[in-house]
């Protein structure tokens, strides 16, 4: 079942196991954005929940090649009459191919892909400037996962992260672009002010220079 976590912005949460939460999100405005597929096991959950909402995806965007976010690729991609876009680095053998591979910098529509590699070496973020939303992926967790409060930002795990050092320094990327919806796949997404939380995360008091 799709939650609207902000106007025309969809949780589409696929699986929950060992308490936590595997999702995908879609974005039902002037061009439906789905924004990662899951697991190859839970396209039907994702497809359900686009049939709910009443919008078929335009494009749809793999943010790194976890099987929790790429696994459902083809079969999604063969459903809906969409672009695809995978990002450059991305080495999972799909046997649909993407009709754009991206990289740092370049648009996809009205988002910036940023590269923040540390959790996965092709790991990107999206952010949408103008409407102040930034899919974040797996760059960093909700807080919520580490049994803290809801609201703020928790990088990933490390035994779930190639290069955690790595992971540290993508966020000092991130803390340039303003957005207030940062939405995690991991734990819960911060709605509001989420640049300015994330900030205060990374340039925390005392941080040396």
């Amino acid at each position: 079942m799709p939650t609207e976590i902000v106007t025309e912005v969809y949780d589409i949460t696929c699986l929950k196991r060992d308490g936590n939460r595997f999702r995908a999100f879609f974005r039902s405005d002037e061009t439906p954005t789905l924004f990662d597929t899951g697991f190859e096991e839970t396209t039907d959950s994702v497809i359900d929940a686009i049939t709910e909402v009443g919008v078929d995806p335009e494009r749809i965007v793999i943010t790194h090649g976890d099987d929790d976010h790429i696994g459902g690729f083809d079969t999604i991609a063969n459903k809906y009459d969409a672009e695809t876009w995978v990002p450059e680095q991305t080495v999972e053998e799909l046997d649909v191919e993407p009709d754009y591979r991206y990289g740092d910098g370049d648009q996809i529509g009205p988002y910036t892909a940023v590269h923040t590699p540390g959790h996965e070496p092709d790991h990107h973020s999206l952010i949408d400037d103008d409407a102040g939303i930034a899919v974040l992926g797996d760059a960093v967790s909700g807080a919520d996962r580490y049994g803290l409060p809801d609201g703020y930002f928790h990088l990933p795990p490390a035994h779930h992260s190639q290069n955690l050092i790595q992971a540290k320094e993508s966020l000092e990327t991130l803390v340039e672009f303003s957005f207030d919806v940062g939405l995690v796949y991991h734990g819960a997404s911060v709605t509001e002010n989420a640049s300015s939380v994330l900030e205060s995360y990374v340039n925390y008091a005392g941080k040396p220079e």
